[in-house]
Parts: structure tokens; sequence; C-alpha cells
């Protein structure tokens, strides 16, 4: 899958490496709850091979198990990581999973051509795999030490929403132990990439990443 897109951001989703971290976005942003382009965590941490590195981005978050057996990415939506190797908030390289009926392509890690809101599609294809069909074994690619998945999972993220509620309503001063994830039983459609550490460039050890969903215009 060789077409060059040019990609218009619409979302994204920040953090900065160092052991495990993530960041998180569930019901706030109404404008795309439920779409394609929601993204609701991204989560970056050491694989089990300590060579390697693991990024995760989950996206369109609160599917019930009735709708997330249809739910499916959309092939006009690319999801991006995007990799700041050198402290300036830039990314230096990107991570692009492109969807075409039924399998995720992987672009990268590689220079993007463009930085900001817009991207296209860079160089070749490094892996692709099938999604997965909600209630499957998991597909999993694996190419030159890089894997990849894509598909339906149970939604990671553990919140009591409830709570957090009532805190910023006065009526509660702290979370309990234990709390109440408002999130069971829910699903999201991840995306989980594991590549070498090496392919990062990172110059001091870490590296700045977050992702964004972007459209095709």
């Amino acid at each position: 899958m060789k077409t060059k897109k040019i990609l218009l951001a619409i979302l994204g989703v920040g953090i900065i490496t160092a052991g495990l971290v993530f960041a998180a976005d569930h019901t706030d942003a109404p404008a795309v709850t439920g779409k394609s382009t929601d993204i609701t965590d991204l989560y970056a941490f050491q694989g089990s091979n300590t060579n390697n590195m693991v990024f995760v981005v989950n996206t369109q978050g609160l599917l019930t198990p009735a709708t997330t057996g249809t739910a499916s990415f959309d092939n006009n939506t690319m999801i991006e990581v995007n990799i700041d190797n050198n402290g300036d908030n830039v990314e230096d390289l990107v991570v692009q999973c492109v969807f075409n009926n039924g399998v995720m392509y992987v672009y990268g890690p590689i220079k993007p051509t463009a930085t900001g809101s817009k991207s296209i599609v860079e160089g070749a294809s490094t892996i692709s795999v099938g999604v997965t069909p909600y209630g499957q074994s998991a597909i999993v690619a694996s190419k030159n030490n890089f894997m990849a998945f894509a598909g339906p999972r149970d939604d990671p993220f553990f919140f009591d929403l409830d709570q957090y509620k009532k805190i910023l309503g006065g009526s509660a001063t702290s979370f309990n132990n234990p709390g109440v994830d408002a999130f069971k039983g829910t699903n999201v459609m991840s995306i989980v990439l594991e590549m070498p550490k090496s392919l990062l460039g990172a110059t001091n050890g870490k590296v700045n990443i977050w992702a964004e969903a972007k459209r095709k215009i």
C-alpha cells in the first residue's frame, strides 16, 4: 500500500516517556466520542525484551460488547505516533497506522516530510497485520523485530468517575479504596506496536511521544 495521502490532525494526546507513562481522555470530548478519531489512551513502556519499546494507542472508547462486534477502524483515519527525540517538542520521527479493508499498514519510524497538523504517508510499509475480529484470538504480525496488533480489547484504563464527580461537586474529599471502575465491561479499538529502541533515535535515553488521529482530506 504505497499511495501517498495528505491528512489533517483533529485530535492529539501527549505524554513524555519515563518508565510507564500514559495519557487518558474519556467522555470529555463530545465531538469525537465514539468516533474513529477518538483517542482514549496512549501508553508507552519497555517490552519484555528490554531492547524494545511498546506503544499502545486506544481509540473509540466506551464500546459495549454489543457494539464492539460492529466497530471498525476507519479507512480515512490515520493514527500517528509522533516521536521527539531531541527535546524540542517537534516530531523527529513518526509511526503511521493506516487502515484498508480490515488490514492495518504501519509506516516508520521515519522522518516526516511535514510536521504539525498535516501529514503525508511516509515511505514504504514496515509491517501489516489483519485487524483481529471481536471475540477471536489475537492476530499479531512480526517482522524484523517489529510486532503489530490491531483490534478490539477490554479498556484497561481504571478510573472511579462517579467518585471524581462527587469530589468536584464537594460531596466527597477523596477517592475510595477500592474504587469502582467506571469503564468496566467496555471496550476500545486498540493498536499495539513493539519495536527496537534503536529505531527511536533517542540522544539522551528519553523521547517525547504523542498520538494524533488524522483524517484524509
